[in-house]
């Protein structure tokens, strides 16, 4: 009972002490409202915040189809596809690979916009829409490289643009469509050539079951393993890499 006193003594005691602390506490308060701007200056201030959340907000898709991301991601997709494993390697690790192999193509356009556009922006050097327009120059620069002009003249034609006389009067959202799809035909292609080597090693140990009569054995399950030893023996993730890295000049 003596203890059971003291313990309680010693809670009471504690939440005096509390109740005491947050009195003479001062917590800050929040108001969130509408105010008269001073001057037009606010008005465009919060008008580019805006802007700026809203591209925030469309980096994901900026970096997935302005970059090297799907040429590089379609491209391990079809080597999972053609070796016939469905789980491994996990797309987890795979879209993890692709953006750290987008970052490492990527690396020197990157640079250049941070050299040429952030940095002076960040310094007060440069005024905003002349930071957009030198921070697009690189990037636009590589989706010219790696874009067909068939496509390009595809959604030109689409987009009803008079023909361009450079490249600087190609509108970036009939680029950018353009570059998309030649990507995309680029990685089937890439696709297709990795397909060959397993569909022999399928068509080989089909035809050798089928020569000893074991009908009831499924083909993939016995070329499986071959399939991997082959891309093991090889060093297939080193050729594949350094493959699409090289295929972006």
């Amino acid at each position: 009972m003596k203890r059971m006193a003291v313990l309680i003594t010693v809670l009471l005691g504690g939440l005096c002490l509390g109740q005491m602390a947050l009195a003479q506490m001062s917590l800050p308060s929040v108001n969130l409202g509408f105010k008269n701007a001073d001057s037009p200056t606010e008005v465009v201030g919060v008008i580019k915040l805006v802007i700026i959340l809203t591209i925030l907000t469309l980096a994901p898709a900026i970096l997935i189809l302005m970059t090297s991301f799907t040429r590089i991601i379609i491209v391990f997709s079809f080597l999972r596809q053609a070796i016939g494993v469905q789980q491994m390697p996990p797309n987890q690790l795979l879209v993890g690979l692709a953006l750290f192999l987008t970052f490492f193509v990527m690396g020197p356009v990157f640079d250049e916009m941070n050299a040429n556009a952030i940095q002076p922006y960040l310094k007060g050097t440069m005024k905003q829409e002349e930071a957009l327009d030198k921070s697009l120059k690189p990037l636009r620069a590589f989706m010219f490289n790696q874009t067909r002009p068939d496509d390009l003249g595809l959604f030109l034609q689409l987009g009803r643009v008079v023909e361009p006389k450079t490249r600087a009067d190609v509108p970036t959202s009939v680029l950018v469509p353009a570059f998309i799809i030649s990507e995309v035909k680029t990685a089937f292609m890439i696709g297709f050539i990795i397909f060959l080597p397993f569909l022999i090693i399928d068509i080989v140990v089909a035809s050798v079951l089928m020569a000893m009569g074991m009908m009831m054995l499924p083909p993939v399950v016995v070329a499986l393993p071959f399939k991997i030893l082959v891309f093991i023996l090889v060093d297939g993730w080193s050729l594949l890499v350094g493959s699409v890295v090289k295929s972006f000049g």
